[in-house]
């Protein structure tokens, strides 16, 4: 689950990490009264949406009067923003963050993640921090620094000196730093997250550190103890079938192509989609019903893919382990049914009650596409999407 950046700053607040003053706006009017109640004579008016990249795409404006600040809001307010993260469609803005300007100096980069080869908690930073950090990890990744936090020992001061003298800080801002990554340790701990990043962190005119930036991810798994960050979901940054899909116990996420995908087991999802790329066409999702799949889900698994207009065939691939293949069989007739696929839909099922299964699909009577196996199953679905992109 993801933060606004209004809401990560928060939690830095909290923590004590400093940031500058801000305030977030719902209106064109609130921006103004939270720029006047700021106060200064520069302002700085950020789109609030789960996507970076939101400087380059018109989502983040200076401003030098109140008049500027009401200007910038109302064209942000009501729209979608297009980053290169956002994807095509873009994102709602329904929030922008109004917040003091400030001096600076340099633009640093600072990140906490799980790094899950080696099971440890990771640092990185770069003294190239800033709007192009993409480009720096892409074409200078040795900019880029990592250390990791040893789980039982946790920080230790002589990391923070690392990342300090890479940073080129001086010695006062390497205990600034250090402050500051003690803090953030504690915080991406206590919040169980899966991400902390500060892009940029910056050095002002007068030598401090300040977060100008804030994301924070959570992890889903462990929302359950995490009641008041579970608060602060907003279900309109997110997919709409990725957010449906999660209500009904099922894991999904939306991906470009026009070949939907309907598998039970991750791993065998996985060898799908490579399958399908493999014979020229383009998975349109990632859909994992689980192992223990009932018609019901299955039913509510095809009404999620349908919503989405590219989808040109579907493609039911299940192991019939924990799950019995006449279930699934249940469920797929029911749905073509309920749900008048206009669409090609292949089924290739193996495993328990396999031959009853197939045989419920071969008297249904519906336009169901039979597969011997996961080679001919993707052969069939591309060539019924229209074959190789």
């Amino acid at each position: 689950m993801n933060l606004h950046e209004y809401q990560s700053k928060a939690l830095f607040a909290e923590y004590g990490i400093p940031i500058p003053k801000g305030r977030v706006a719902a209106s064109e009017k609130e921006a103004c009264e939270a720029a006047e109640a700021l106060g200064g004579n520069l302002w700085v008016v950020k789109a609030q949406v789960h996507a970076g990249g939101r400087g380059k795409a018109g989502g983040v404006k200076l401003a030098r009067t109140i008049d500027e600040v009401a200007l910038h809001a109302k064209a942000m307010l009501g729209t979608r923003l297009v980053t290169h993260q956002s994807g095509p469609e873009g994102l709602p803005v329904d929030r922008v963050y109004i917040e003091s300007g400030s001096d600076i100096a340099r633009e640093l980069y600072l990140s906490l993640l799980v790094d899950r080869s080696v099971g440890r908690v990771a640092i990185m930073a770069s003294a190239a921090g800033g709007m192009d950090i993409e480009e720096v990890a892409a074409k200078t990744p040795e900019k880029i620094f990592t250390v990791h936090i040893h789980p039982a020992a946790g920080l230790q001061p002589y990391q923070t000196r690392r990342i300090g003298f890479g940073l080129g800080l001086d010695a006062s801002q390497q205990k600034e730093l250090h402050q500051i990554l003690t803090k953030l340790v504690q915080l991406f701990h206590d919040c169980d997250a899966s991400l902390v990043e500060i892009n940029p962190l910056i050095v002002t005119g007068d030598g401090k550190i300040v977060a100008l930036d804030a994301k924070i991810n959570v992890e889903d798994n462990a929302l359950f103890r995490q009641q008041r960050l579970a608060g602060m979901r907003d279900v309109a940054q997110e997919d709409e079938r990725e957010r449906r899909a999660h209500e009904h116990d099922l894991n999904y996420v939306s991906l470009d192509g026009n070949i939907a995908c309907m598998v039970n087991g991750a791993g065998l999802a996985m060898a799908t989609m490579d399958l399908i790329k493999l014979h020229g066409g383009e998975p349109a999702n990632f859909l994992d019903v689980g192992g223990g799949a009932t018609a019901e889900r299955v039913k509510e698994a095809f009404n999620i893919i349908l919503t989405n207009k590219k989808v040109k065939a579907i493609l039911v691939n299940i192991f019939g382990g924990i799950v019995r293949c006449d279930l699934i069989a249940e469920g797929v007739i029911a749905a073509v049914k309920g749900a008048r696929v206009e669409v090609p839909v292949v089924v290739r099922l193996e495993g328990t009650n396999v031959e009853k299964g197939r045989q419920m699909l071969a008297e249904s009577g519906l336009s169901i596409v039979p597969a011997e196996d996961l080679k001919d199953a993707a052969s069939k679905v591309v060539a019924l999407a229209g074959g190789a992109a």
